[in-house]
């Protein structure tokens, strides 16, 4: 059996989506001209409450998209021959906005890479930025977070594990060590 250690719990969720959400707002001056796009599965409900979060803080809710880049991939055949694909839900013009895409974890860097090439078939950005949970290093492409909640030593050969309550009942990630 391996052996699993806990990094963040409810109360750690709601510190980070918080803190993150001031920093946005600090580095932005405000919120004009923003939007949230989370990347699918869990990115999505992140970037939502993240939106919640600084329509608390601003009075103003930011506009939200989701994005599934199973297909933009380099290495969706080595996840499986048929890929599930879901439809992205951008309700707005991404052209001339800043957007932060939302994610769970960053790793490689691999994610992030064919987030940005599907966001581009939604127009041009006047600027990219990511938002993410957990940064668990070992960099494959020169992709950083611009707000990160923690980060944590790993293996390569280890797994993190996210679960948030609209998908899995919990707010909670943990590592699973190999």
């Amino acid at each position: 059996m391996k052996k699993k250690k806990n990094i963040l719990n409810y109360q750690d969720f709601k510190r980070i989506i918080t803190r993150i959400a001031y920093e946005i707002i600090e580095k932005h001056k405000g919120i004009a001209n923003l939007a949230l796009v989370g990347i699918q599965t869990r990115g999505d409900f992140l970037a939502k409450r993240l939106a919640d979060q600084i329509r608390d803080i601003e009075g103003t809710k930011l506009p939200v998209g989701s994005m599934d880049i199973n297909m933009y991939r380099d290495d969706w055949t080595k996840i499986s021959h048929q890929p599930t694909v879901r439809p992205s839900n951008i309700p707005f013009s991404v052209d001339e906005k800043n957007i932060i895409l939302v994610d769970d974890v960053l790793y490689t860097g691999r994610t992030i890479r064919a987030a940005m090439d599907a966001l581009m078939d939604f127009g041009r950005p006047a600027r990219i930025e990511l938002a993410i949970l957990v940064d668990r290093g070992h960099r494959e492409l020169p992709i950083q977070a611009d707000y990160k909640g923690v980060s944590t030593d790993t293996d390569p050969a280890d797994m993190i594990h996210v679960h948030v309550r609209e998908h899995d009942k919990e707010d909670s990630v943990y590592k699973e060590l190999s």
